[in-house]
């Protein structure tokens, strides 16, 4: 398809807590017998939640949410006798249990003293195991997974707007939760809100609902506690398809719609690769800017940014992304959060698939070799310890213990893309779905991966990859020298332009530029980071337009280069910091303006001007740049 291009879709780990533990054993099969994820205070080898269902009110005034979760719980342990759940931020009221006559009686709860990752462990005693739980609880306005906006931060100016992101470990500040990948559960909610506000979860959600009686909903699939998401505010609907729709607000929802037109084939290429779509519906809603990262692929509503609206369909790869979810990360979820790439690295591979169904090869093959090549210069900044996929860590400090959260999503593709170039996708495809299918609805280590791996392949086919080969890519730095690089032949024809232009033997006028794709400029953009002078990037600038580019992933890349190489630029940027909030964009430009004695104070001014507008966790990244100068 003309003009469609790949991004790379991976962001920044969506958590601002640093991971400081590791994990204890992993058992294989469905769960973990042992309480074993470092992150969560939840004793989940002794009890489980299966059902979750909320009664909440949102109150804008307060910026707050209030009401009760009732859990059901299957007691694994018949001698257990307290539930302990995750909680942050959270006002308890009270706590009940179910009696066998039917009726709720007070039970003895303790919160334990807050702890700056973890929040606080809610203990309940009690004196048998009851099927089900009541929290009554208020959350706290400054919530980590909760961002209120007030009406000036949306796009009518009118009505405020409120949204979640619960990725990692932040469901626990909005519900008490065993708030860790290893527990699933169902869930339901009744939700008030605001006359002329719509609510939305990650759910069951009825286009034509309007709120009397309050919003209602229902998720029969089991999920893991960071896909719990919600989004309230002045929202309209369009559907795409049978079982598409995007969400946004009235004035962004045209556009939005136009945008994600290919949305209904995209489910439809993944199911011809990877068996049925498991979810029932597949909707998204575009958020206001402040949203930080690309996508969250909350279940039957995936969370959007704006930012990947361009006009043209050309960020459509960033769809193809949140959907692979569907399959890898939603479907099969990684057991802890040591275990990262199964989420991020399969999705990543599984776009790259679904992108080439859509819109051909040669489209994906330049995505691909985009991906890989930033993945190489992300490398320069990753300490060697965080660049394995997997530690062998039993438990150490965090620098050694978990990789970096972005370069699980390229290595981990790049993984899966060697062992499919030597199966061939006659053998490899079906293997991967056997993965999928055979781990549906279930957390996973990297442990049962490998033993999937050598039982279902590598033992047929010895040769596409030896042990001690598999072990580097698992276990080592960087990426193994066995790796085949991706090569676009549209973007060594290009590279050759790029390098003349550099050294002046081709004018900007001459440059062969009518029929390149976005991502080829991106690819540009990238080469002449750093090496284009001033003077040329002015020029080309007067010739493209690119630091106005209405796609924002070539304005970013025309503008970071303009800083470095201080080309002035203020203008456009300063319209582009006011109006975007993606962590991608936001942090790296202000790290460079910081870093220029000619715009570090023009940037102090501007970021105090615009930090109202970002999302807390794009403020605390803002924030330690601006501290370490």
């Amino acid at each position: 398809m003309a003009g469609v291009f790949l991004n790379k879709t991976n962001e920044p780990m969506r958590t601002t807590i640093p991971l400081r533990r590791t994990l204890c054993a992993l058992l294989a099969g469905i769960g973990m017998a042992a309480h074993a994820d470092p992150l969560s205070y939840a004793r989940y080898d002794q009890v489980r939640t299966t059902n979750l269902h909320l009664d909440l009110k949102a109150d804008f005034g307060s910026k707050t949410l209030s009401g009760y979760a009732e859990l059901t719980l299957n007691w694994l342990d018949k001698s257990a006798r307290a539930l302990v759940l995750d909680t942050r931020q959270l006002n308890i009221a009270r706590v009940q249990v179910l009696q066998p006559n039917g009726r709720w009686s007070a039970a003895s709860y303790m919160l334990d003293k807050p702890d700056p990752e973890k929040g606080q462990a809610l203990r309940i005693s009690l004196p048998t195991q009851p099927e089900k739980v009541r929290v009554y609880y208020r959350t706290a306005p400054t919530a980590p997974a909760l961002q209120w906006m007030t009406p000036q931060q949306t796009m009518s100016g009118k009505r405020p707007f409120m949204f979640s992101q619960s990725e990692t470990i932040d469901a626990r500040s909005w519900a008490p939760v065993q708030d860790t990948p290893a527990v699933r559960f169902t869930y339901s909610a009744r939700v008030d809100a605001p006359s002329g506000l719509r609510v939305v979860m990650s759910a069951e959600n009825d286009p034509k609902a309007t709120g009397a009686g309050g919003w209602k909903f229902k998720m029969p699939q089991p999920i893991p506690s960071y896909l719990l998401a919600i989004a309230i505010g002045e929202i309209e609907v369009r559907d795409l398809g049978p079982r598409t729709a995007v969400y946004a607000e009235p004035a962004r929802i045209e556009a939005a719609a136009y945008e994600l037109a290919d949305t209904e084939k995209m489910v439809a290429a993944a199911e011809a690769l990877y068996g049925p779509y498991r979810w029932g519906r597949y909707d998204m809603i575009v958020l206001p800017p402040s949203f930080p990262i690309g996508g969250m692929e909350n279940p039957r509503m995936t969370f959007l940014t704006p930012t990947m609206i361009a006009g043209d369909r050309s960020l459509v790869d960033l769809i193809a992304h949140e959907l692979a979810h569907s399959w890898s990360g939603n479907l099969v979820t990684n057991a802890t959060w040591k275990h990262w790439w199964l989420n991020e690295g399969f999705t990543t591979y599984v776009t790259t698939r679904i992108v080439e169904s859509i819109y051909g090869a040669e489209v994906a093959q330049m995505g691909l070799q985009l991906e890989q090549e930033e993945l190489f210069i992300s490398l320069k900044d990753i300490p060697t310890a965080k660049q394995a996929l997997i530690t062998r860590d039993p438990d150490g400090n965090p620098s050694q213990t978990y990789t970096d959260e972005g370069l699980a999503y390229p290595k981990g593709a790049w993984l899966l893309h060697t062992l499919e170039q030597r199966a061939g996708r006659e053998v490899f495809d079906p293997f991967l779905r056997g993965w999928f299918d055979q781990h549906a609805f279930q957390s996973a280590t990297t442990e049962q991966f490998v033993a999937y791996l050598r039982k279902n392949l590598l033992d047929k086919y010895p040769d596409v990859m030896t042990q001690n080969e598999l072990e580097e890519w698992l276990h080592g730095a960087g990426v193994p020298g066995t790796a085949k690089r991706a090569v676009s032949p549209r973007l060594t024809a290009l590279d050759a332009q790029r390098d003349q232009w550099l050294k002046g033997e081709l004018t900007t006028a001459t440059l062969d530029t009518k029929n390149w794709i976005a991502i080829e400029w991106m690819h540009f953009l990238n080469g002449i980071d750093g090496k284009a002078t001033a003077a040329q990037l002015k020029e080309l600038d007067h010739a493209f337009g690119l630091a106005r580019s209405g796609n924002n992933e070539v304005a970013f890349r025309f503008q970071l280069a303009s800083v470095k190489a201080g080309h002035d630029v203020r203008e456009p940027l300063s319209a582009f910091l006011m109006k975007v909030g993606r962590k991608k964009f936001v942090v790296p430009l202000y790290t460079a303006l910081f870093k220029s004695p000619t715009d570090r104070e023009w940037a102090l001014a501007l970021y105090k001007q615009a930090r109202p507008r970002y999302h807390p966790d794009t403020q605390a990244n803002v924030d330690k740049v601006l501290n370490r100068k």
